[in-house]
């Protein structure tokens, strides 16, 4: 098993803070400082990990009162969840929303991880060829509908 990196470590606190209060303010500089890095790195992990595709609500504010407010996406219910999901798959979509949105189905226990990864192999631009994102956008959409029918 691989050791985890700064950003991992980084990911896995704010996610505990948002565990326990459910929304989190953070200042970038005060984090950089707890975790002994340059503040580009926690702009970095909030780029790539706590995105809309995989749930998250961010706002940022900038200058000396500046702040990174983060927060996770209630739905009233599962299909509500699917509804939203399946309304931002537009005709293309890019192999990083497509992963998170099945991190966000596997972070709300509604796919398995194994299910997740069989999906993610199968979506890949290396099997999906030139017209992978709007084959990407057809299965993804395919695969909420499929979900929501079910009622999982």
């Amino acid at each position: 098993m691989s050791a985890k990196n700064t950003s991992d470590s980084i990911e896995e606190y704010i996610k505990s803070i948002l565990a326990q209060a459910g929304i989190v303010e953070l200042k970038r500089s005060e984090l950089a400082d707890v975790f002994q890095v340059v503040p580009s790195q926690i702009n970095y992990v909030i780029k790539t990990r706590f995105t809309e595709s995989r749930g998250y609500i961010v706002e940022s504010k900038r200058g000396g009162g500046g702040y990174i407010r983060i927060g996770k996406i209630e739905f009233s219910d599962r299909h509500q969840m699917f509804c939203d999901l399946f309304d931002n798959v537009g005709e293309r979509i890019s192999q990083q929303i497509f992963t998170d949105v099945i991190q966000l189905l596997f972070d709300e226990k509604i796919m398995t991880e194994r299910e997740g990864n069989l999906l993610l192999a199968t979506a890949s631009d290396l099997v999906l060829g030139n017209d992978a994102p709007a084959i990407r956008a057809r299965m993804l959409k395919k695969i909420l509908q499929q979900l929501d029918r079910k009622g999982m």
